[in-house]
């Protein structure tokens, strides 16, 4: 962290992505006064001056003294929010968490080429996020473990091999809280169905999610062993599993990522013919 703990960081866009991303840093000790927000929203920058932070409403005046400037802001704005400051990037290192923005479509926009393109979760805003991290090939092993450290701050940091994966890393961890939560929803109903409080039902569903995260990331077994090992022949845990294969569950969550993937790809390309 070291790296990072020695940097002016600033943030375009003050959104809830940012705010986890800031927490984190302050946690892990990077001084409050490296770190600058940019934010139209009077009312972000209010909860952001609580922390201590700089903030303001002039992107240009944020980036001036900045080291790595973080891109926190909508797609849809990301052409007017980036145009003014093209070819103001020198020396900088640019870390995009913008959803759908290739690293050419931002090095367009910027006139640099010094770019990691993320991939985070909505989990970093409980410092247990799960990023995929991509860079353009000019940005050396320095600034990558810059990058790292900063992302690192809110959770789980993984290099993709090309920046094509960013999608698949959409499907799997970008989208993939909803995926825990629809089946969380499920559970709860089922419970109350059986005749269970609904907040005991619950409290034995989130309870029971995260042991079984837990136990999947402290044991060397696969999840698949895992599950085997609590699945006793013609027990209760079989009766279950045996609606879920008849419905085809594993292969309809396979199809669902597939598609989440589809969509990324298409955003991108969405993304990417609008700045031509």
């Amino acid at each position: 962290m070291s790296a990072a703990l020695n940097c002016n960081i600033c943030f375009i866009g003050g959104g809830n992505m940012a705010q986890a991303l800031i927490g984190g840093l302050l946690s892990r000790g990077l001084p409050a006064t490296r770190i600058t927000v940019s934010d139209p929203v009077e009312r972000v920058r209010e909860l952001l001056q609580e922390k201590d932070v700089h903030v303001t409403e002039d992107n240009l005046a944020a980036i001036r003294d900045a080291d790595v400037v973080v891109l926190a802001v909508k797609p849809q704005v990301l052409a007017s929010v980036l145009k003014p400051l093209h070819g103001l990037f020198d020396g900088k290192l640019i870390v995009s968490i913008v959803a759908g923005a290739e690293i050419a479509t931002i090095s367009q926009f910027t006139g640099s080429a010094y770019v990691v393109r993320v991939m985070p979760n909505t989990p970093a805003l409980v410092q247990t996020g799960a990023h995929g991290l991509y860079a353009h090939e000019v940005v050396d092993a320095s600034k990558r473990e810059l990058a790292s450290q900063i992302l690192a701050a809110t959770g789980l940091t993984l290099w993709l091999n090309t920046e094509s994966q960013i999608d698949a890393v959409t499907a799997v961890s970008g989208s993939g809280p909803a995926y825990f939560f629809y089946m969380m929803e499920s559970m709860i109903q089922a419970g109350k169905n059986l005749g269970l409080d609904e907040k005991v039902a619950t409290a034995l569903t989130l309870q029971t999610a995260l042991g079984a995260a837990q136990m999947a990331i402290t044991s060397s077994n696969t999840p698949a062993e895992l599950r085997k090992n609590v699945t006793s022949p013609n027990g209760t845990t079989q009766a279950a599993l045996e609606v879920f294969d008849r419905a085809q569950i594993s292969q309809n969550i396979q199809a669902a990522l597939a598609a989440a993937q589809k969509r990324s790809q298409e955003l991108a390309e969405e993304l990417s013919e609008s700045a031509k």
